[in-house]
């Protein structure tokens, strides 16, 4: 069960199909992508078709959101992820976003971010959200704080990673 479509006035959002597996190859394997968020490990679209599965399909059931396509509207061609992810270890859902490198400075991670962010407040009614970055990233802070997120300190996550935690009440 996909999440409802999502529109700001640049983008639509739109639940991961699994016609979006060589997309998710690309963007998986984006050195930005391996730098800033970590290796998932896909290279092959076999195995991108069962990441979709497992990791996003699975958040759709689960919680009844996850991570949603970002592309310009009226466009086919996929720029990008933007999204609310549930960790057992966060308070909140986390949002997280990515794009493709010929997107990045555009303002579509902030545009697409706050579509997600109203949605999750709104139908959603989730209270507060979360945000784990690095803390050298600062493209991705500088979005969380646009969108009023507060740094609420360091994160050690699962594997022993230490994350900036960033919150929106």
């Amino acid at each position: 069960m996909a999440p409802p479509a999502l529109r700001s006035a640049r983008l639509e959002l739109r639940g991961v199909e699994l016609a979006d597996a060589a997309f998710f190859v690309r963007l998986l394997n984006d050195p930005s992508w391996i730098a800033n968020i970590g290796d998932r490990g896909v290279r092959t679209l076999p195995e991108a078709e069962s990441y979709i599965r497992s990791r996003i399909w699975s958040q759709y059931e689960s919680y009844g959101y996850g991570m949603y396509v970002m592309r310009t509207s009226g466009a086919t061609q996929a720029m990008g992820l933007c999204g609310l992810v549930r960790r057992k270890f966060l308070p909140g859902p986390d949002l997280g976003f990515a794009l493709l490198p010929e997107w990045v400075g555009s303002g579509f991670a902030t545009e697409a971010a706050r579509a997600v962010v109203a949605h999750a407040h709104g139908p959603l009614a989730i209270p507060s959200l979360c945000a784990l970055t690095l803390p050298t990233n600062r493209r991705s802070i500088d979005v969380l704080m646009r969108l009023k997120f507060r740094r609420e300190g360091a994160c050690t996550v699962p594997g022993g990673e230490l994350l900036d935690l960033y919150v929106r009440p």
